[in-house]
Formats: structure tokens, C-alpha cells, sequence
């Protein structure tokens, strides 16, 4: 009888599914064999060596059960306390069985730790989460538990060394582990974790990038500072409760107290951030850090000052990276008394064309705005960047005008010097030309105060009738109440676009003579030889 050729019949996956239940099986029954009698402690080679298996689950299954098995075995205290000697010394010297026990499972488990870091480099990421969190275990277990001989009851222990290999793992100079370290944030909480992990960023930093003679390198960076900015110092020195290790300090000059002061947290988050930003960023990196800057970094410094040279540095650098820098600048300069020369001079320099294009602009004219506010600043300065706005204007989108225009009054509004701007006689009565220079890029140079705001007037013109409404508002005296320009920043082309749809029109007349027809017009030549049929 010929074989069936059922095109529709299921692939056999029954010894898949039993091999997948065999190994999951032969782990679990293991390590509780390990766990059980000391004599099934050979069992645990069987355990490490599915950790580099093929098979995904089967790595997996091995790395949670060498988690839970060393933390039982620490909590046991089955694991050598104290320096541990060569493996090939603990049959050859005089030690005891239970000793030699605790010796051999303690050089288990420092190979179990050094296989479980190096699946943090893992392609799947379901090995490198597993892997994480069973490290992170152990850390949590050392430190309860610690491995090493104490002086006295309160000595503190926390498993440095274990966490700075995990740290080291996750900043990886040649994988993105931005993924892995989002996940690893949780830890961060804790504050002694957090505490360490600052620390140890400092070293690998200037380790590696000294190594690197300085040059950028866009992964490792990109590592460091995903890691830097989970980070987040408490706001008061009463939040710092939560600890991993938990410990109780009755001595003040004791080495550890200053987990739990405020001061030490707040000046290593400090050295942090100096020792990353001292090095020369890729561009994107700038503008990932500054969008944080004011928010995230800079209230949880000791000294925000120390921040003067890398902001002032991302200032120069010009586009959007300066438009950024401008949010922690104007922080220092307003509470800190920040003194940078030609500020304004800069700050003229960056209205260009392709500001009304950036992601950034909302967050650039509003912090213009509020730099622009003094009634103190000079009149010349004043009217430089009121003319540079207006001729920009002319080639501005409808979106930026409607906020555009309402800025450029306020700033007249503010300065009554100015309003010579816009009503100077001679410039509608007698055409000459412009006195204004636009590629001067001293605004005390570029003849601002001789010119007029003639792109006002025509830009009541324009095509679009909010733009010209408001350009309109010249014509009249400008009321003393400025304009609530804060509405208008992030104002879009579609939601112009979904306002005029949703506008209500009126009929609108446009003949005086209703048409009767394509052809019925009366008196029509074209009506009198032709009829549609």
C-alpha cells in the first residue's frame, strides 16, 4: 500500500516538545538534588554547562535555576567565607571536609558568575534579562550574606566588585544595550546601587575614553549616558531610605555613612556628569542631553555652575544643538549669575531661515521671549532683532507668522523707543532703499533703527487671512496689553488646516445675475448659436 501524502498534515513536534520538557526537567531535578544532599554536589557541572547550550529556553531554564540555587547556598552559608584559595590547594593543604565543601561550591559559584556575565553580551535578549537579574541577585545576596571575613557587627559589605563587572557589562563600547539598561533601571532605586553605579561610571568613563585618546564613540556613549539619565538624586536627604544592603550605622566618621548622606549623593552625581560631558559628543548625543538638561541634571546638582563650560561650548556650536543650550544657559544666567559675553550677539545670530523648521522651535522663541522681556536692554538691540524677525517673515510658514507677528509687537510694545519702526514717514511717502544690513551679524551694526518694518505691511497681503488680520495690526496704535503669545508656539499646519475645515461659511454673492444654466445666461452670444441636448 502506497505511503499517504496528506499535503495538509502537522509536522511531528512531539520531540521538540519532549526534548524542550526533558531538559527543563533534568535542570530543576539538579539542582534540587544539589540543594538536597551534598553528595549530588557534582550535579552542579550538569547546571553550568547548560548555560552554554544552544537552545534559548534551555539557557534560560539553567540561568534561573543557578539564581535560586547559589542564593539558597548563600543564605545556607554553604558557600567559603574569607580569601579563597587555588582550587588545586584545597585537596593538597590541611583543611576540613565541610571546608573543602564550602571551598569547591564557592569556585562553583564564582564560575557560575563569570558564565552569567558573559550572557549579558548574549544576542537574545530574553538570556541577557534573565542573566541580569539573576546578577543582580547575587549582588542582593553578597551583600546580606557577605562572602568576606568582617571586623565587627556593623561593618558594611556591599558586593562592589560583582556590580562594577555588571556596569561593565552594560556599557558595552561595541552593543547598543539601551533596551537592557531600561530594564536595569529598576535597580537603580536603590540608593546604594545608585550610589556605586555613579562611581563606577566615572572610572569606566575616563578608563575607556583615555584608551581611546578621546575619540567619539557613538555606541559606548550612547550607553553611558542611557544609563546616566535613568539615574535621579532625591530631592532631600529624608528619601534616602530604600537600600539593597540594609545596614545601621552608629558611628559617623564610619566609611559608610555616606550612603546616607544627601551632600555625597549630590557631589558624585556631580563628578558624574562632568567626567561624561568633558569629552567631545557626537552631535545627536548633544542634543539628547540638552533636551534633559534644565529638568533632569542641573536640579540635582551641587553646583550647577560647573556646567558653565559645556554649555557655553553647545552654545558655540551653532543649529539646533545651541538653540538647546539655550534652556540651561538661560538657568544659570538667571539664578546663578551667569556673565557670558556677546550672549545677545549669539543669540541674533541663530534667527535664521531654518528656525521655523526645527523640532525646537516653540521651546527657542519661548525662552527669546523671555530673554528679550528686560526693559533695560538697548534700543538698537531691540530693533535689530524686531527687523531681523520681520524680514524672516517674508519667507516664514503660515504657523510660525501667527506667533511671529504677535512677537514682534510685543517687543515694540516693550521698548516705545522702537515704535519709530513703524511710523516713520518718510518710508512710505519717499521709496529709498533699505538701510538694514542682514548679513551684519553685530546687531549694534546693522542699521536697524534707520529701517522701517515695511515686511509687516506686506504681509498684510498675504494669502492666508489670520496672517493678514494680524499683520494688519500696525495700522492702528498697538493697545499697552501684550500679546499671550504661548498659545501660538506650537501652533501646526494641520491644525490650521482642521480649523478652517471646521469653520462655519456664510453664502457668499458672486454674481448679481444668478445663472439659469451653463448656457442660460441672457444676452449670451454663446447661449443664442449653441443648446445643450
Amino acid at each position: 500500500m502506497a505511503p499517504s501524502r496528506d499535503s495538509n498534515a502537522r509536522p511531528d513536534t512531539s520531540k521538540q516538545d519532549s526534548g524542550k520538557k526533558s531538559f527543563k526537567k533534568d535542570i530543576k531535578s539538579k539542582s534540587e538534588q544539589v540543594l538536597g544532599n551534598r553528595k549530588h554536589a557534582n550535579d552542579v557541572f550538569d547546571i553550568l554547562e547548560y548555560l552554554q547550550a544552544d537552545k534559548e529556553e534551555a539557557v534560560v531554564c539553567a540561568v534561573n535555576a543557578c539564581n535560586k540555587m547559589f542564593c539558597a547556598l548563600l543564605e545556607r552559608g554553604d558557600l567559603f567565607i574569607g580569601p579563597l584559595p587555588k582550587e588545586d590547594r584545597i585537596l593538597t593543604d590541611n583543611y576540613s571536609a565541610e571546608d573543602k565543601y564550602k571551598m569547591w561550591m564557592r569556585h562553583r559559584y564564582a564560575s557560575c558568575v563569570q558564565q552569567t556575565l558573559d550572557l549579558i553580551a548574549h544576542e537574545a535578549f530574553q538570556v541577557k534579562e534573565s542573566a541580569l537579574c539573576a546578577l543582580m541577585a547575587f549582588v542582593e545576596m553578597e551583600g546580606r550574606f557577605p562572602l568576606v571575613v568582617v571586623d565587627w557587627d556593623e561593618h558594611y559589605n556591599f558586593p562592589r566588585e560583582l556590580l562594577k563587572s555588571v556596569v561593565e557589562k552594560l556599557l558595552s563600547v561595541d552593543e547598543d544595550m539601551s533596551l537592557l539598561i531600561s530594564r536595569f533601571q529598576e535597580f537603580l532605586d536603590f540608593e546604594d546601587v545608585r550610589f556605586y553605579v555613579m562611581g563606577f561610571i566615572i572610572d569606566n568613563v575616563a578608563k575607556v575614553m583615555d584608551r581611546k585618546k578621546e575619540a567619539v564613540l557613538p555606541v559606548y556613549q550612547n550607553n553611558v549616558f542611557t544609563l546616566l539619565s535613568n539615574i535621579s538624586v532625591p530631592s532631600q536627604e529624608a528619601d534616602l531610605t530604600n537600600f539593597m544592603v540594609k545596614q545601621e550605622a552608629k558611628h559617623e566618621d564610619w566609611k559608610a555613612a555616606k550612603l546616607k548622606t544627601f551632600q555625597e549623593h549630590r557631589r558624585v552625581f556631580d563628578r558624574v556628569w562632568l567626567g561624561f560631558l568633558k569629552y567631545k559628543l557626537p552631535s545627536n548625543m548633544y542634543k539628547k542631553v540638552l533636551v534633559i538638561f534644565h529638568d533632569s541634571i542641573l536640579p540635582h546638582m551641587s553646583k550647577p555652575t560647573l556646567m558653565i563650560d559645556f554649555l557655553t561650548a553647545a552654545y558655540d556650536i551653532g543649529g539646533a544643538i545651541s538653540l538647546l543650550a539655550l534652556n540651561g544657559l538661560f538657568v544659570l544666567i538667571h539664578q546663578h549669575n551667569l556673565d557670558y559675553p556677546d550672549f545677545y550677539k549669539k543669540l541674533y545670530n541663530l534667527l535664521e531661515p531654518s528656525i521655523f523648521h526645527v523640532k525646537y522651535r516653540a521651546r527657542f522663541f519661548h525662552l527669546a521671549d523671555l530673554f528679550l522681556s528686560s526693559s533695560h536692554l538697548p534700543v538698537y538691540l531691540v530693533a535689530a532683532f524686531a527687523k531681523r524677525l520681520s524680514r524672516l517673515a517674508l519667507t516664514a510658514p503660515p504657523p510660525a507668522l501667527r506667533m511671529l507677528i504677535p512677537f514682534i509687537c510685543n517687543l515694540i510694545r516693550r521698548h516705545p523707543s522702537c515704535r519709530v519702526l513703524i511710523h516713520r514717514p518718510s518710508a512710505a511717502d519717499v521709496p529709498r532703499e533699505d538701510p538694514y544690513i542682514m548679513e551684519e551679524e553685530d546687531p549694534a551694526q546693522c542699521h536697524a533703527l534707520e529701517s522701517s518694518l515695511w515686511e509687516l505691511q506686506a504681509l498684510q497681503k498675504h494669502y492666508h487671512p489670520d496672517v493678514a488680520k494680524a499683520a494688519s495690526s500696525i495700522n492702528k496704535t498697538l493697545p499697552e496689553q501684550e500679546d499671550n503669545i504661548s498659545d501660538l508656539l506650537e501652533v501646526s499646519t494641520y491644525e490650521m488646516f482642521e480649523k478652517e475645515l471646521k469653520s462655519k461659511w456664510q453664502s457668499v454673492p458672486l454674481e448679481f445675475e444668478p445663472a439659469k444654466g451653463l448656457l442660460g445666461r441672457p444676452g449670451e452670444i454663446l447661449g443664442q448659436h449653441f443648446a445643450l441636448e
